[in-house]
């Protein structure tokens, strides 16, 4: 994509300098009075630093554009991740706790068992 943005830049800026000579060039071989000629030559540099000013204008807007539309895209690419962070996040904590009951619950249920099988135990053994 570089690459592409340079050849352009390079083909837009070889047009700007191509159409200067050119222009410069054509008003040199017409055949004009010396007055006329300066006057056509200041006409031509003033139309050609217009179209630079312009194409820089231009080139800069696009750029802002450019920068303005990656930076909101990079601020949704970060608010995604967080929000998909935070939804992690909670669905470890919950998966955490569940874990927690689980196991609070079996060793309830094991010490529950245990006792009674230590009751009956000590009831056999009595008889």
């Amino acid at each position: 994509m570089e690459e592409r943005r340079t050849s352009s830049k390079g083909f837009l800026l070889g047009l700007l300098a191509g159409g200067a000579a050119g222009s410069i060039a054509a008003l040199l071989y017409a055949p004009k009075s010396g007055r006329e000629l300066r006057k056509d030559i200041r006409k031509k540099s003033r139309e050609i630093i217009n179209e630079t000013e312009q194409y820089a204008a231009n080139t800069k807007n696009r750029a802002a554009e450019i920068i303005s539309d990656a930076r909101k895209k990079a601020e949704n690419l970060i608010l995604d991740a967080r929000n998909k962070a935070d939804s992690i996040t909670k669905g470890t904590e919950r998966l955490y706790e569940q874990g927690k009951e689980f196991v609070a619950d079996e060793t309830a249920r094991i010490k529950e068992a245990f006792k009674a099988g230590v009751n009956t135990f000590n009831d056999e053994r009595k008889k």
